[in-house]
């Protein structure tokens, strides 16, 4: 069973963490045998359910956290439920997708992947995506770039190695579906930047151990190349997407 890293700070997730981008989900409908039930794993506060739930007729959300499913909208086609990724409460044959947005480098194990395997139809699909590390102008990378590897670095769980290298080499036992590019970009201000990075698994961690929040420092780093704190800024992550079908 996966660790739990989100439960602590739910609500600010459910704030801060980005939306993916439609166009994402638009394709992964294209790719399935039917629409009728989509079973998006480590739902988180359901971000990608929401969306699944226009282009499926029935969305099964779960995740292991009950803090973060409190913190997700209702919506008419969503069942959301509490339990672990290796028990999704579903019946064989049934699911025509299987989605796991940001949290597939969790439980990436074989338990995980028979369950996968047990749920889809013949030809359904399992799809997972990542976003990696954020861009914006050259000096704020830099910035960034030092507190991810230095400031938290050694607070990130070892599973964020696959985010790290964008899911490539990961296990993933499904014949693999070439996928587009597809990248979040939205336009910021420096207190949504930082929001979004207090969320991080790490930073939580170095508060815990630290009993400091090491975004406060950061903030003063970054006011000196965003002066304007209501200024917006273009920020952008790509997105690393593997995609692959029941034989």
């Amino acid at each position: 069973m996966a660790a739990d890293h989100f439960s602590g700070h739910a609500a600010d997730y459910a704030r801060a963490r980005p939306n993916y981008p439609p166009e994402l989900f638009a394709w992964l409908a294209q790719q399935c045998p039917a629409q009728a039930l989509a079973w998006d794993c480590g739902t988180g506060n359901g971000q990608a359910a929401r969306a699944l739930a226009g282009h499926f007729r029935c969305v099964h959300a779960t995740d292991l956290s009950a803090e973060q499913l409190a913190q997700a909208q209702p919506h008419p086609r969503i069942a959301y439920r509490a339990a672990p990724a290796e028990a999704s409460g579903l019946a064989d044959g049934s699911c025509d997708l299987v989605t796991v947005a940001q949290a597939l480098h969790w439980f990436c194990n074989e338990s995980f992947y028979a369950e996968v395997r047990r749920v889809l139809k013949p030809g359904g699909v399992l799809a997972a995506w990542t976003y990696t590390l954020l861009r914006g102008d050259p000096e704020l990378n830099a910035v960034i770039e030092d507190f991810y590897r230095n400031t938290v670095g050694p607070w990130w769980p070892p599973e964020r190695r696959w985010v790290d290298l964008a899911y490539r080499e990961m296990p993933f036992p499904f014949a693999d579906i070439a996928a587009p590019d597809f990248e979040i970009r939205l336009e910021w201000t420096l207190d949504d930047l930082l929001a979004y990075l207090r969320t991080w698994s790490a930073t939580q961690r170095y508060i815990k151990d630290k009993g400091s929040d090491p975004c406060i420092e950061l903030g003063d780093r970054l006011r000196k190349i965003w002066p304007d704190a209501e200024a917006r800024k273009s920020i952008i992550w790509p997105i690393a997407l593997r995609c692959g079908r029941l034989e």
